[in-house]
């Protein structure tokens, strides 16, 4: 077995009575028979992990120094199940065919990125049915006031509401989604930051009152807060974080930008007129921006590195240098998988069965708790 991450501590015991996640072929195909027998589940030799990512826009240097890297590092110290969450994206309106092609590019960025399908799960939630027929199930237990309550619902759709589209239903109810897709898994954590935190603990909370009005059903996840990667801001706004959603281009590297354009980037990255180098975040936000960005490829401090340099020049020079060596290989991959569009499809078939072979028992074990009739 992989060495854990010394983040990683033993999970907790299970909180529920069910079936082992295996399923007969017919139940895996989605025709349910007979009652499921409940037994004690044993935790795993590894706690479960399970991450969502929408499929909505380019991933940016930012995500992959913060997030993506914890991913292709933590898949080895935990039974990891990364979804690509294709049905939220379509809570704000989107042209036809739009999620569908960038699901399949937002596979093939991870892919090139280092997750490993044959160590991890990764597949596509679209592909896997048990998300919505369980979200239904999650709704049903879930309060009103709770939603409401949900502050990314509050700020997204006042945004929504300056434009002529509409604000959705699922824009509203996507919390019960997000709660059916970390329950199916059984799952031990979630790491998240700050701006989900409250959304796990709506998880939590409609476990915990379907278990006691069903009887032990769903394990009962816990948050944790990702060791910290790369704080990465943007490159002419250094005290705003690097985001897609920034009003230019200009301060934010995209992975799959040109080599050359990136390069650029860092050259022309804002820093400030003192001429002094030191890692200093309040005082001297941009200088810091590119130590800490430095830091994070090469696996040294951002205070080491400012006591270095002299000059503000080398440093963007080999800031420059470090992100361009770390995206090369990344950007050779992924040309490598778009030539090859049917071998990502086959790779995400797979791990979609494979979540099924999970998804699918839990789904089985609550149906079988509320007292649904059993499919024929």
């Amino acid at each position: 077995m992989p060495a854990r991450h010394p983040a990683v501590v033993d999970p907790p015991t299970r909180t529920h009575t069910g079936p082992d996640t295996g399923r007969t072929p017919d139940a895996a195909a989605g025709n349910r028979v007979g009652t499921v027998t409940s037994r004690p589940v044993r935790s795993p030799a590894m706690p479960r992990v399970f991450s969502g990512i929408q499929p909505t826009g380019d991933l940016h240097l930012g995500n992959l120094l913060g997030a993506v890297r914890n991913w292709v590092q933590d898949q080895h110290a935990a039974d990891s199940f990364y979804c690509i969450v294709d049905l939220h994206a379509l809570t704000v309106p989107k042209a036809p065919g739009e999620v569908g092609r960038s699901s399949l590019e937002m596979a093939q960025t991870l892919l090139a990125c280092g997750l490993d399908p044959d160590v991890c799960t990764l597949f596509v939630q679209s592909h896997v049915p048990e998300h919505a027929e369980l979200s239904w199930l999650v709704q049903c237990v879930t309060a009103m006031g709770e939603l409401n309550r949900m502050t990314q619902f509050k700020d997204k759709s006042a945004k929504q509401a300056n434009k002529t589209d509409l604000v959705s239903v699922g824009l509203f109810t996507y919390p019960a989604l997000q709660a059916a897709d970390i329950l199916l898994y059984d799952t031990d954590r979630v790491p998240v930051g700050e701006d989900q935190r409250q959304h796990i603990e709506l998880t939590r909370d409609v476990a915990e009152r379907f278990n006691a009005r069903f009887g032990d059903t769903f394990v009962i996840p816990q948050a944790t807060i990702p060791r910290a990667g790369a704080r990465v801001m943007d490159l002419q706004e250094p005290t705003d974080k690097m985001s897609k959603s920034a009003a230019s281009d200009a301060g934010v590297v995209y992975l799959m930008d040109d080599l050359a354009v990136t390069a650029k980037k860092f050259k022309r990255a804002v820093t400030d007129s003192d001429g002094e180098v030191r890692y200093d975040p309040s005082a001297k936000p941009g200088v810091s921006n590119l130590l800490s960005i430095l830091g994070a490829v090469t696996g040294r401090s951002a205070e080491e590195l400012g006591e270095e340099y002299s000059q503000y020049g080398p440093l963007k020079a080999d800031t420059a240098d470090a992100v361009v060596e770390l995206l090369t290989p990344i950007q050779q991959r992924f040309r490598e998988l778009v030539e090859d569009p049917a071998g990502t499809s086959e790779l995400l078939a797979i791990g979609a069965e494979k979540a099924r072979a999970v998804a699918g028992a839990v789904y089985t074990r609550a149906v079988d708790h509320v007292g649904l009739l059993p499919r024929a």
